[in-house]
């Protein structure tokens, strides 16, 4: 199977964590700054100065929000086409399993032939199990 989505959504988790984490600081920060009883010029410089690094804190935040969107939504399409290999795989599965079945029974019964397309399924060389090849697989029935 490809892709470990579990690990990948705790990754997103991390990230929104990460960004929460990130306003906190930002938000300490200014009111940390806003605390100092100092005054004057320079003390207002510096708070500034403060208020600008925890705008650019919570710009970051915010670009950790929206990696943690994007992955979330990546990793929605990467379950999409995993379910459809498993699809595939099942009905791959069960279409070789009943032509081996009409074989058998075409074995036991002197005057039966094999189709064409049940000689095509019991040929079939599948893919690894999981593989993305499974969707260009052709079978027929599938």
């Amino acid at each position: 199977m490809y892709g470990d989505t579990a690990a990948a959504r705790r990754r997103v988790g991390q990230l929104r964590e990460q960004a929460g984490d990130i306003r906190a600081m930002a938000d300490h920060l200014v009111a940390r700054s806003e605390a100092v009883p100092w005054r004057g010029r320079a003390a207002e410089a510096m708070r500034t100065r403060i208020r600008e690094r925890a705008a650019q804190l919570r710009a970051a935040a915010e670009h950790h929000e929206t990696a943690a969107d994007s992955l979330a939504r990546h990793l929605g399409e990467v379950d999409v086409v995993k379910d459809a290999i498993a699809t595939r795989e099942h009905k791959a599965a069960a279409l070789v399993e009943d032509a081996r079945a009409r074989a058998a029974a075409a074995e036991h019964d002197a005057g039966a032939e094999v189709d064409e397309a049940d000689a095509l399924l019991l040929s079939f060389d599948p893919p690894p199990p999981g593989h993305h090849e499974w969707l260009g697989v052709s079978l027929p029935g599938l």
